[in-house]
């Protein structure tokens, strides 16, 4: 009887372990796939998060660029007007800057 009993508790024993070892192995399959899902939705997030900045870059590049066409126009209006000032500053001095240039030249000195 002892023997039958041992042979009993032994087929117990095999049994409980491949249970076991089936418990594990289904605890790292469950595992594994939650760690696929989980880089799934990192890497969706992570498109539409790219996406995103990049919509952001986008409208921020096109909104610049309109402004550098005004800036420019802006800009070639103040150079325009200063070349203008300038001209006309030099209009107004340049007899007096002929008549002091004549004089010195004309004039000897010894």
């Amino acid at each position: 009887m002892d023997t039958s009993r041992r042979q009993s508790g032994i087929q117990q024993l095999l049994a409980a372990e491949q249970e076991a070892q089936q418990i594990v192995n289904a605890a790292r399959n469950a595992k594994m796939a939650r760690l696929r899902q989980a880089k799934e939705e990192a890497e969706r997030e992570i498109t539409a998060y790219r996406a995103q900045m990049e919509a952001e870059f986008q409208k921020k590049v096109a909104e610049s660029s309109g402004d550098s066409g005004a800036n420019v126009k802006r800009l070639e209006q103040e150079t325009e007007d200063k070349i203008a000032n300038l001209k006309q500053q030099a209009a107004a001095i340049s007899p007096d800057v002929v008549s002091m240039l004549l004089r010195h030249v004309t004039s000897v000195k010894n």
